[in-house]
């Protein structure tokens, strides 16, 4: 299982850049009316996040998961380097307006959340279809 790690590792570092490098370029060229700060506690909190996903999702035998955790790292990495480059905080070019209220985001939460919904789903079914060997001591 070990002599796999490293391609899925390579795999899901590969997604995240490219889905970061995406999400930098569309928050460059597109102009922002909104901007939302974060703290230094949410900062690295999204480093360790990065860290742990990169660390630890290779070593579950999925390449879908390291595939969702490579497009939930592109995004959270892509909001991370937006928070230390843009001074007015991470910009926020995509808005839904409604009557009374609106949402402002940006392709990097997309990124996150879709990422995440495909590792979380990659991992239940990896658990599902191998519920014999969860019992295994590690």
């Amino acid at each position: 299982m070990l002599c796999r790690v490293k391609p899925r590792r390579t795999l899901l570092v590969c997604i995240a850049v490219s889905f970061a490098a995406i999400d930098l370029a569309h928050k460059s060229l597109a102009f922002a009316h909104f901007h939302h700060a974060r703290t230094l506690f949410v900062t690295l909190v999204m480093g360790a996040l990065i860290a742990a996903l990169v660390v630890l999702v290779p070593r579950v035998p999925s390449n879908a998961a390291a595939v969702g955790a490579g497009i939930a790292c592109g995004g959270t990495l892509g909001n991370l380097i937006s928070l230390l480059v843009w001074s007015q905080g991470v910009p926020d070019p995509l808005v839904v307006a409604g009557r009374v209220q609106g949402l402002a985001f940006n392709l990097a939460d997309l990124f996150a959340i879709a990422g995440d919904m495909l590792l979380l789903s990659a991992v239940a079914l990896h658990g599902v279809r191998h519920r014999s060997s969860l019992r295994e001591r590690v």
